[in-house]
């Protein structure tokens, strides 16, 4: 996930050197800064490849012409690429692309490419948990200390009081050390293939005084989402991407869903470069980047529509255990900037629809791609946007950006659904 406007002028990190003993990659960074300077428009051609069998039919009053519209709407920001996807049912879908793979040519935009998940890959670890609570394995009322002792300690930080759920709500209070962070292009070529393992990045986390007591107010912790990864571990004795693996990936067909090997920085083809504009104005290929945990899954937009389907269809947990990924905190003032009445669930955001009621989702972004997804709350639609260029040169940039994508998000499913009512049932 990206910073919201909110967000501390940029400045050039102070953390300590990473750790490159080759051990596990764990996320630690916050949303990218954004900071100031205007982006340069991006020239750029505009495709949209529509579906070439009657398998693949557009969803009833939201067509063509529409999705060309809020498309095309994103790019004219100056997003080097854009691919959306609305799903509503099986051989139903609606796939755009506008813009171009590469600057500087004509490639077109792949219409099923790869991209890097981000924060979207949250709800993987969030369900793989909350499977882990439906088999007894597991309690959200459980410590963290419970699982992992010591870990969590020092300067307000304590694992004895810190629960499961406030590791999935993110009211736990450990705050976010600023990894890389890539203010600079200069700092993305220094660092962009630097690691960290778990431990480390716990460390330089709770070093900080923590934000809040645990369970009195939200503050946005990719932290927490490592020592969730860290805490499937040592229930199941495997590692967390495998059991996201055998738990998720495999039952659903997700097979363009994947997790690259130790040490890889590319994606696999077809995809679209990832860009990133600085507060500098200058806009740099960051496609070659090696991010850590939970910000490593590489997926495509007919992916994420089918787990997004499969969860709120309550086909990967029982719907006792999806009342309760379901259950929200109001988010920080902050996040309301980009998600207004917002609230977070456990690894889920719940977000209203301009025709009434809700949707839920979970937006990525990260290594030049953002993504932004909503699905109704049965599972019966959805739609995934993976944009690939982070506008990340100003606060009113970057909030621009959300603003057109959640657009296309709101427009797909209250026109897909045609009646306005609450599709969060």
């Amino acid at each position: 996930m990206r910073a919201t406007s909110a967000q501390t002028a940029p400045h050039r990190p102070t953390t300590p050197p990473p750790d490159n003993s080759g051990g596990q990659r764990r996320a630690g960074r916050r949303w990218l800064s954004a900071a100031a300077a205007a982006l340069a428009t991006v020239s750029a051609a505009v495709v949209i490849q529509w579906p070439v069998d009657a398998h693949e039919a557009a969803a009833p009053g939201y067509g063509r012409a529409e999705l060309r519209r809020d498309t095309d709407a994103i790019r004219a920001l100056g997003v080097t690429g854009v691919q959306a996807r609305v799903t509503a049912g099986p051989g139903r879908d609606l796939v755009a692309t506008s813009g171009v793979a590469e600057a500087g040519t004509d490639r077109p935009v792949p219409r099923n490419g790869y991209f890097r998940m981000a924060s979207t890959g949250k709800p993987l670890v969030a369900a793989v948990v909350l499977q882990l609570v439906g088999e007894g394995k597991l309690a959200l009322d459980d410590t963290v200390d419970r699982w992992l002792p010591d870990l969590v300690e020092g300067n307000g930080n304590d694992g004895r009081r810190i629960t499961i759920r406030h590791l999935l709500h993110h009211t736990s209070g450990i705050h976010d050390d600023e990894l890389p962070g890539y203010t600079t292009p200069q700092e993305y070529h220094e660092r962009r293939h630097d690691t960290y393992t778990p431990r480390r990045i716990v460390a330089l986390a709770t070093r900080h005084r923590s934000d809040f007591p645990p369970g009195t107010g939200w503050s946005y912790s990719n932290t927490g989402y490592v020592l969730l990864d860290m805490v499937i571990e040592r229930v199941t004795g495997r590692p967390w991407h495998e059991e996201v693996k055998n738990r998720i990936l495999e039952p659903l067909g997700m097979r363009h869903t994947y997790v690259p090997g130790s040490g890889t920085s590319t994606l696999r083809t077809p995809h679209a470069n990832g860009y990133q504009v600085f507060p500098s104005g200058e806009r740099v290929d960051v496609t070659d980047v090696i991010l850590p945990s939970p910000g490593d899954h590489v997926s495509t937009t007919a992916d994420v529509n089918r787990f997004f389907q499969a969860l709120l269809g309550a086909e990967l947990l029982p719907r006792e255990r999806l009342a309760e990924m379901r259950e929200t905190v109001p988010v920080n003032e902050e996040m309301q900037t980009f998600w207004p009445d917002g609230r977070y669930g456990l690894g889920l955001v719940s977000r209203p629809l301009s025709c009434g009621g809700s949707y839920w989702s979970h937006e990525g972004g990260d290594g030049g791609y953002v993504t932004l997804n909503g699905v109704t709350g049965d599972g019966s639609r959805s739609v995934t946007v993976s944009m690939s260029t982070a506008l990340n040169g100003s606060p009113d940039s970057a909030l621009r950006q959300e603003r057109a994508a959640s657009a296309l998000v709101d427009h797909a499913l209250c026109d897909t659904h045609g009646d306005g009512h609450d599709t969060s049932a």
